[in-house]
Order: structure tokens, then sequence, then C-alpha cells
């Protein structure tokens, strides 16, 4: 397992859980479909700014420190 802010350009990994689980950040990540066991694919991430993610069909920035809190594990 690994922070989905560590994720290289290009690789799908699913999310397998969230450190530091506060109420309105969980509720948040999860109406946006950031949910436990959701594939997604890292589009750009570089080493400063956000992280450009592929969520099914959508694209969707997310902030380095929320992507720190995301718990992923890669997909082979």
């Amino acid at each position: 397992m690994m922070p989905l802010a560590l994720v290289a350009d290009g690789e799908k990994v699913e999310i397998v859980d969230f450190i530091k689980k506060g109420k309105s950040l969980f509720c948040h990540l999860r109406d946006i479909g950031l949910i436990t066991g959701k594939v997604v694919e890292v589009v750009k991430n570089q080493k400063h700014g956000p992280i450009l993610l592929r969520i099914d069909e959508s694209r969707l920035a997310i902030g380095r420190g929320v992507a720190m809190k995301i718990m992923v594990r890669r997909i082979k």
C-alpha cells in the first residue's frame, strides 16, 4: 500500500483505505467518486501541484495533501 500522491503517471490503482478519516473529508471524497474498491488512473502527477485522475470516464484534480491521505494498491 502507498499514498496516491506517490503514484506515477499512467498507473492504475485501487483505493484501499483512507488515513485520518475526518467525516467531512470522507464525505467529500465519496461524493466525487473516490471510495474504497474504486480503480482510478493517475493521468498527471508532478512533484508540486494537484494530481489529475481519471475516474471512469471523468477527469478530476485533487490536491497533493488529500492524495497523501488516500491509500492505494497498484493494479497489475
